[in-house]
């Protein structure tokens, strides 16, 4: 990294916000890229790998199935992967019984033990909802109620949510839910998006395509609060971590909820018939239960691996997963952002530099409309 003439950009996190942006810069604009990724592999959260037991491709973090309506974000991935046509879906398991998720006429049906029509459906919906007569909801458990009545929230929303959380639902605040969608059908489709589907080859072969471009240096184990005062000489930097760490939390620490797996090999070839299972008692104390093969519905194993997701409040140095955003966080994030304005020459992006609950379409998607706008001001001047 010593041509003189060339700009060079640090960008600090390997996942899809740095990643994108390590491959933009590089092939786009020609400039030197030194990637810093404190974690022994690329693709941050996103990566995922073969288990060494059974040969599954594990999301080590959680899984992660891609799926947009939005072209530019499907296009720009297709060159580095091919997806299968996997399709999720999501179950649940409540008080011994299983249902689809969202909320359709299968999970409405079965938790009466009824045959409602489409439109009983939706008049037994409005009805619950109006015997809460909640206008203006003033934490989650209100929105809930307001948005699907009591049966649908006790049942699946509840339990769930205050495990995921680690709060009673009447202490969370009512914009974590913005909606909670019923459908009056039998689809169980968990999305609704044109384009869906797992990289065929996994997500850590996807993130190796994108950055494999000579003028990209990619240093793992390296965190940049380590050294961060002996980079090179750089003429931008692209920083995806922590927005209060990249502060020393002069103004405070962000709320955050992580999550830890717990690894199973059953011995069997099938666990549980599905790659996600919801638990939605509050006497379990994991919060959903994995299993990867079903990603990949187009190839066979002869054992499963199944991960349990647990959730908890992570101490400093813990990787964060979900932002909390209550009213004291927005209002340290309003501080830290403003404090980001005095810093033209650092771009923070992605889940933990824009503190925001960003998807992996809305993480390629921002990354690439940032770059758009850095190339202006490149070609501008």
């Amino acid at each position: 990294m010593e041509n003189k003439g060339t700009k060079t950009v640090v960008i600090v996190g390997a996942g899809f916000y740095g990643s994108v942006m390590a491959e933009r810069f590089a092939n786009e604009l020609g400039w030197r890229v030194l990637l810093l990724e404190k974690r022994s592999h690329v693709g941050g959260n996103c990566w995922s790998c073969p288990d060494p037991d059974t040969g599954v491709e594990v999301h080590t973090y959680g899984p992660h199935i891609f799926h947009t309506s939005h072209e530019q974000g499907w296009k720009y991935l297709n060159r580095f992967t091919s997806f299968n046509d996997y399709r999720h879906t999501v179950w649940a398991t409540r008080k011994g019984k299983v249902y689809p998720l969202p909320f359709g006429l299968a999970a409405i049906n079965l938790l009466l033990g009824r045959r409602l029509s489409p439109a009983e459906a939706q008049v037994w919906v409005a009805a619950e909802v109006a015997k809460e007569g909640i206008d203006k909801p003033r934490n989650l458990e209100e929105k809930a109620l307001s948005l699907v009545g009591r049966p649908l929230y006790e049942a699946f929303v509840k339990e769930y949510t205050e495990k995921h959380w680690g709060v009673k639902a009447t202490e969370l605040p009512a914009y974590i839910i913005t909606r909670l969608p019923v459908r009056y059908t039998y689809g169980v489709g968990y999305y609704n998006d044109r384009w869906q589907g797992i990289p065929v080859a996994g997500y850590g072969a996807l993130f190796w395509n994108m950055l494999r471009h000579p003028n990209i240096e990619i240093r793992l184990n390296t965190d940049y609060f380590d050294v961060r005062g002996a980079l090179p000489a750089h003429d931008l930097l692209v920083y995806s971590g922590p927005i209060d760490q990249f502060f020393d939390y002069r103004h405070g620490r962000l709320g955050w909820r992580s999550v830890r797996f717990e690894k199973l090999l059953p011995g069997v070839a099938d666990f549980q018939g599905t790659s996600v299972m919801n638990e939605c008692d509050g006497d379990v104390p994991y919060t959903r239960t994995h299993e990867f093969k079903h990603f990949t519905p187009e190839r066979t194993f002869e054992r499963t691996v199944v991960f349990r997701e647990y959730s908890y409040a992570p101490r400093p140095g813990d990787d964060v997963y979900y932002p909390v955003r209550n009213d004291a966080d927005l209002a340290i994030r309003a501080k830290y952002k403003a404090e980001s304005e005095q810093v033209p020459h650092v771009v923070f992006g992605g889940r933990l530099g824009a503190y925001a609950y960003l998807d992996m379409e809305n993480t390629v998607s921002t990354a690439l409309e940032k770059f758009e706008v850095l190339k202006q001001d490149v070609v501008c001047g």
